[in-house]
């Protein structure tokens, strides 16, 4: 029996049998689901990454509006996908250093006014067509283009002009950046053919995989490139699938019934229950993002700094990270920089104060309720937090109207629309995108 279980669960690792049918085959022997489990958990470890079979990632963050056009790239599920198919001139790496991608070489002029990117050989689109200088000086006008609703197009701005002359595209930016090359590893700027600008939503680029499957809110899928340039460096799984679930609880079954090899966002608050799950492991890294209740400041009422202000003291960030977040965070302190960032420098912190809340609420002038819209596809643990967040304000003689909003459609209905609601900032490669 042994021999027939490892046999079983060095095929799990390769990819050729599914977790769920490994533990159906385990049971049939008589194993328990802990010790099979167990098994199959240090095959996988001992296996290390392996080429062959089909990953299933079940992730929120994914809407029925969303796009292949990555200039539109909100939310996670997008931001995965892209980067599937996807290739970029350059990439940061989890440890925040840059890697060369398309750009075989990076240079810049002493005033780091000029830049020099000489594009790599060898590396192919998904259509045959071979990468060129002229597809990445093309890309980099589609995202800088001013008509363009790229979420690149902020800092892409300061490009003067983009040349693209035999292997090299040249930039000349209208004031000098140093930190340019970090600027280009931007998840939106993925290279495409003639940048997009024939067809933006194609999903053709240079990445591990080819796009397959394209049920935007449902599913998505690729297959690997053959291609490839980094060969098997990278995209060891035959196939990817990304299946949406926004749903958090149904997530997590997802993982435990073996229908997804892995999910993203864990809710803190399950993490303990989850970590003691036979085969699964728990990923935490801490990274430069933030969680966020956003104002727009040119909106009434929040155009008035003292309710602002109200506001900011009214909430009590300790209970949040301690109920909310379990300790899987650090404590924001109303600007968007966190010690992730090199240059983190350590300021007062501010905190929970009502009776500086209520001074501050009453000089404003403002009277009534303050609407808060909420969803916990926001980030995990959104409506909670939001709930604290009305509880405490109370006390400051403030009162929040929660409504929460349903997943599907948030990034496009609720986030930059409305006034105020929760919200998350992915991490960026500097202190100034960000």
């Amino acid at each position: 029996m042994s021999n027939e279980l490892e046999f079983l669960s060095r095929r799990v690792a390769s990819g050729k049998l599914s977790r769920r049918d490994f533990l159906g085959r385990a049971a049939a022997l008589g194993v328990t689901a802990t010790f099979a489990n167990s098994l199959l958990s240090s095959a996988t470890r001992a296996a290390g990454p392996v080429k062959g079979g089909t990953l299933k990632a079940g992730l929120v963050g994914g809407e029925s509006t969303n796009s292949l056009d990555p200039a539109l790239f909100m939310t996670q599920v997008p931001f995965a996908f892209g980067k599937m198919w996807g290739e970029l001139i350059v990439e940061l790496s989890p440890e925040g250093t840059l890697e060369n991608r398309i750009a075989e070489e990076i240079g810049s002029s002493d005033d780091a006014k000029v830049w020099t990117l000489k594009i790599r050989d060898g590396v192919e689109f998904h259509n045959g067509k071979t990468v060129t200088a002229e597809d990445v000086a093309a890309t980099l006008e589609r995202h800088s283009d001013e008509k363009s609703k790229s979420g690149a197009l902020g800092y892409m701005k300061g490009i003067e002009s983009i040349k693209a002359s035999g292997k090299e595209v040249v930039l000349t930016l209208k004031e000098a950046n140093a930190d340019l090359p970090y600027l280009l590893s931007d998840y939106h700027l993925i290279v495409q053919p003639n940048g997009g600008k024939d067809k933006a939503d194609a999903g053709i680029g240079a990445g591990p995989y080819k796009v397959t499957t394209n049920e935007p809110g449902v599913r998505h899928g690729g297959e690997r490139f053959a291609n490839y340039w980094q060969g098997d460096k990278m995209g060891h799984a035959d196939q990817i699938e990304i299946i949406v679930i926004n749903d958090a609880t149904a997530r997590t079954s997802a993982l435990q019934g073996g229908q997804v090899n892995m999910i993203n966002r864990v809710e803190p608050k399950i993490v303990d229950l989850i970590k003691r799950l036979p085969g699964v492991t728990i990923r935490n890294h801490a990274g430069p993002g933030h969680y966020v209740f956003i104002m727009h400041c040119n909106t009434a009422p929040f155009d008035n700094n003292d309710l602002r202000m109200a506001l900011k003291l009214a909430i009590d960030r300790e209970e949040m990270l301690d109920k909310v977040l379990r300790g899987y965070g650090s404590l924001g302190n109303d600007f968007p920089i966190n010690a992730s960032y090199p240059l983190f420098t350590e300021i007062e912190q501010r905190k929970y104060d009502p009776d500086k809340a209520k001074f501050h609420y009453k000089k404003s002038g403002h009277d009534g309720a303050v609407l808060l819209r909420t969803s916990d596809v926001a980030f995990p643990g959104a409506v909670d937090a939001s709930q604290l967040f009305q509880q405490s304000a109370a006390k400051a003689g403030i009162q929040i109207e929660l409504k929460r909003e349903p997943g599907d459609g948030y990034w496009n209905e609720v986030w930059n629309k409305q006034p105020f609601c929760a919200s998350y900032w992915g991490g960026r490669s500097t202190q100034d995108q960000m």
